[in-house]
């Protein structure tokens, strides 16, 4: 073989070997580059939706997710628990929600998108503290009329199973409703604004 003749070949073996090493150096930079656009979790802690499925929830349960750092209550309402919301009217300080704790399309008597379920952040509105659901209607401890809700232990603030908060408690205004969605009838996505908006 001359040294004017070329072995093509070999030529084309190292342009593919070299076309595969560059190939696998670009993924290698190109994965931490797309990865860190990815928000993290202090990023979805900071306000990113998150999605919950609701489909697993029992009439007249409690769920609680994490959004923003602080807690998101879910609940399923029963029937009754929808029907006595109407009966404490005149036992609340803001029954219409007119104080903007909520977003505009929640602006109803169960401040909610779907009756049955209750969207709230478990953070009492009096300071800070974290309510317990107390879904036990008449209890001893709480009043005879007590018609179920939410209560604070820390300075006795009370609020219904829409949120709303009783008169003569510390606590100045309904629990907040935080932007809600249903992506279907089973997952809810919290901190995104509904389309009804």
């Amino acid at each position: 073989m001359s040294q004017d003749q070329v072995d093509t070949s070999k030529r084309r073996f190292l342009l593919a070997a070299t076309g595969a090493v560059g190939g696998v150096a670009a993924a290698g930079v190109a994965i931490p580059f797309v990865g860190s656009m990815l928000p993290s979790a202090k990023a979805k802690a900071a306000g990113a939706p998150i999605e919950v499925d609701v489909s697993k929830l029992e009439p007249g349960a409690q769920l609680t997710v994490e959004w923003r750092g602080k807690p998101v209550w879910i609940v399923r309402r029963t029937p009754e628990m929808i029907a006595q919301l109407d009966q404490n009217a005149d036992k609340l300080s803001d029954p219409g929600s007119e104080a903007q704790q909520q977003p505009e399309y929640c602006k109803n008597k169960t401040r909610s998108l779907k009756p049955e379920y209750l969207v709230v952040v478990g953070v009492c509105t009096h300071l800070g503290c974290s309510p317990t659901f107390r879904a036990d209607k008449g209890a001893a401890d709480l009043g005879g009329d007590w018609p179920g809700g939410y209560y604070c232990p820390c300075h006795g603030s009370r609020f219904d199973l829409a949120g709303r908060v009783f008169k003569n408690v510390p606590a100045p205004v309904n629990l907040v409703v935080p932007p809600h969605r249903y992506i279907s009838d089973a997952v809810l996505l919290v901190g995104a604004d509904s389309k009804e908006s």
